[in-house]
């Protein structure tokens, strides 16, 4: 049950709409600040959405939806976006090379074509 200010006890479903929101945040590289103006709240809001420990409104959820260009039926589970899904280790990569020098970051696309072009890694390995 919701406190006063919209906190609720971190439940499976409201872990997963906040692992959701924070995906598709994190897919589209926006902080957390700028979705906060979006929506008019507060950034420790937008936290506590993404963990799962505030409740979203329907009118904050629509608005989400729009912002992340996302239907609202992904962010309640009944709709999977693979592309999202897939797209995690993209998100760990981005982030993983986004502070190095440009001739690093490269080279790191250059191994990535490497890759891309010398076929399946063999069964077992990966």
């Amino acid at each position: 049950m919701a406190d006063a200010q919209g906190r609720v006890g971190a439940s499976s479903e409201h872990e997963k709409l906040g692992a959701r929101l924070r995906a598709a945040r994190d897919y589209l590289g926006l902080s957390q600040d700028l979705v906060a103006q979006h929506l008019g709240v507060s950034r420790p809001a937008i936290s506590a959405m993404e963990r799962g420990t505030r409740k979203v409104s329907s009118v904050e959820l629509k608005k989400l939806a729009r912002l992340y260009g996302k239907p609202v039926a992904f962010f309640l589970g009944e709709e999977m976006d693979p592309v999202l899904e897939a797209d995690e280790v993209s998100t760990a990569l981005f982030r993983a090379t986004r502070q190095l020098s440009d001739s690093d970051r490269q080279q790191v696309l250059q191994f990535a074509e490497f890759l891309r072009h010398s076929g399946p890694a063999p069964r077992g390995t990966s």
